[in-house]
């Protein structure tokens, strides 16, 4: 009963919450991030490439081997250099995001701390008295 006592108030402890929300918004946040790049910088690369898709460029190192049926016997060696462009690509977007978002938060004012209790009024100060001398008595 224990460990499970134990699991739960580490679990439930607010940095590794604050870890597993931060995850999350990682995840979605690269599946954005590669929607938006493979659906909408993509395609215009592609534009500027010559229409093809800017994803699936590679070279051809080895073509396949094919034998008389038409069988592969050998997978073509390529090198794919669109796919690690994208990847690229998501990673610098994904950088710039952080950066700003670092900056913005950065750049905020400071909260300005509590000011420090007032000292005691004049009334409590004499009440105060009143009680130590009561007290001595």
């Amino acid at each position: 009963m224990g460990f499970f006592s134990d699991f739960k108030a580490f679990a439930t402890k607010g940095n590794l919450v604050d870890v597993a929300i931060g995850f999350l918004m990682g995840t979605a946040f690269t599946k954005l991030v590669g929607s938006f790049t493979s659906g909408l910088i993509a395609p215009i690369l592609g534009l500027i490439t010559g229409g093809k898709d800017f994803s699936k460029m590679a070279l051809t190192i080895k073509k396949a081997e094919l034998d008389a049926n038409n069988v592969v016997v050998s997978e073509a060696i390529t090198f794919k250099y669109g796919e690690f462009l994208t990847a690229t690509l998501d990673f610098l977007i994904v950088a710039f995001v952080c950066y700003v978002f670092i900056k913005a938060i950065l750049r905020r004012p400071p909260v300005p701390e509590a000011p420090p209790p007032a000292g005691p009024t004049p009334t409590e100060t004499l009440l105060t008295e009143i009680r130590d001398e009561l007290r001595k008595k």
